[in-house]
């Protein structure tokens, strides 16, 4: 069971804080809806984040991915980080199905066509690698389905675009479907040294300096 833990020395609810702007950075657990609302049983940030009640996920991740989030209730910094003209710099760690080659590599990098929307998009260049070795992941619950036959390789996306589910369609357009998919960092703030269900309270100061936004 994830149990809620907020990286601070405060030890008052964040619901019964006074209004302003806040921001919290979390690292989202695999199946957990990147919403604070109920939908079809499912679970939600709301069963694992204290919050103040005007604060939301600026984007989102899909359900079944995991990662950075940031919640905040500062329109200005939403507007920042989705509108696609200021492509902020966005890298996920995708452990797929197979052992990733060099020329599907080369092909992401150069960008792929996918579907969005119904309708043939090609991606835009971007940053595309495989790791040399197994990336140190926290462990998944539930852990995805061992096949001794078929395996694994883990490739780092750094995309500065978010089209819906865009690097799991990138891999799979170069025939490798994605297992399990973290959004590691966005710009200069990442989840590292925080395990899923964890968040770390930050300001206004910080959290535009590492994003690279004036504020």
């Amino acid at each position: 069971m994830i149990k809620k833990k907020l990286i601070t020395d405060k030890s008052t609810s964040e619901s019964e804080k006074p209004k302003g702007y806040q921001y919290f950075i979390v690292h989202k657990p695999f199946n957990v809806l990147s919403q604070f609302t109920s939908q079809e049983g499912k679970k939600t940030l709301k069963d694992i984040f204290d919050v103040p009640i005007d604060v939301y996920s600026i984007g989102r991740l899909d359900y079944d991915s995991e990662g950075l989030l940031i919640l905040t209730n500062d329109k200005e910094l939403n507007n920042q980080l989705l509108n696609p003209k200021f492509e902020h710099e966005r890298e996920y760690w995708a452990q797929v199905e197979g052992e990733a080659d060099q020329f599907s590599i080369h092909s992401l990098q150069l960008g792929v066509d996918i579907s969005v929307d119904g309708k043939t998009y090609r991606t835009k260049k971007c940053t595309a690698e495989k790791f040399l070795s197994e990336p140190k992941v926290a462990e998944r619950y539930p852990p995805i389905r061992f096949r001794k036959n078929i395996p694994t390789s883990w490739i780092r996306l750094i995309l500065k675009e978010g089209k819906n589910r865009q690097a799991r369609k990138m891999c799979a357009a170069v025939g490798f479907p994605v297992l399990r998919l973290i959004r590691y960092r966005i710009e200069k703030i990442s989840i590292e040294g925080l395990h899923p269900g964890e968040m770390r309270q930050t300001n206004k100061e910080e959290i535009y300096r590492l994003l690279e936004i004036s504020s």
